[in-house]
């Protein structure tokens, strides 16, 4: 049947995750990095997704699709939400961010790191740097270029002075561990300052999205058009994406 469903623009689509996180249907999903609509059936056309994406790549098409299946919409809803309650419960292992494993590193690395001078120079250009204790109007957000990361980043990969932290200023924070939302706090320093560009860097670990989520809101609560990109450092110190 021929009837409205969204498109979704690979070409404009960073990724991000918050439409998927928006269609209660469960009919978007991230593959390969990108936001897809995997189930015409589960999209209802109604277009829930399409204020949250921050770069306008969802739009609304007429087309031929599988007529909305509201029926299996809801089973689908009822076993996530089962999922999610069973999540919620302890585990031997923990979430996934707290699973315990040792990280074997090839011979080759370690010769290649023993190599390097002792000591590194620091690309730190302020203080502080923890996200809940930097004021908004600090006088170094100036004209800055803002890198935000998520703490366990600079342990997990090596050159992250080097590659992130050169000429921009940091601040870092663990929503797990913060428990609090740090959309407020952003906003305020994009809203009164000139940031320059925006840096985002988490870890794989699923408890890294809200950083990115509290980023991207604030950068759309700012209403300024800041250039922004994220990049995610896997728990063994790769990049995976950029």
């Amino acid at each position: 049947m021929i009837r409205q469903i969204i498109k979704i623009d690979e070409e404009k689509c960073n990724g991000c995750g918050l439409c998927v996180s928006a269609c209660h249907e469960g009919a978007i999903a991230l593959v390969d990095g990108k936001a897809k609509l995997i189930r015409d059936d589960y999209c209802d056309g109604l277009g829930n997704c399409l204020p949250v994406c921050p770069t306008g790549a969802i739009s609304f098409e007429m087309r031929e699709a599988a007529p909305y299946n509201e029926e299996e919409v809801k089973k689908s809803m009822e076993r996530k939400r089962k999922e999610q309650e069973q999540a919620q419960k302890p585990l031997p292992c923990g979430c996934p961010g707290l699973r315990s494993k040792a990280i074997m590193r090839q011979k080759q690395q370690a010769q290649q790191a023993a190599a390097q001078p002792a000591e590194q120079p620091s690309m730190l250009n302020q203080w502080p740097v923890q996200i809940k204790l930097v004021p908004f109007n600090a006088p170094y957000f100036k004209g800055a270029k803002l890198l935000i990361a998520a703490d366990c980043t600079a342990y997990a990969y090596a050159g992250f002075h080097s590659r992130f932290m050169r000429d921009k200023i940091t601040i870092i924070g663990c929503p797990k561990l913060d428990e609090v939302d740090y959309t407020e706090k952003l906003t305020q320093i994009l809203k009164h300052n000139d940031i320059k560009s925006v840096t985002i860097v988490r870890m794989e670990v699923p408890c890294c999205g809200g950083i990115v989520r509290a980023a991207i809101a604030a950068l759309q609560n700012s209403g300024k058009m800041i250039p922004w990109q994220v990049y995610t450092i896997s728990t063994d110190g790769e990049i995976l994406e950029e």
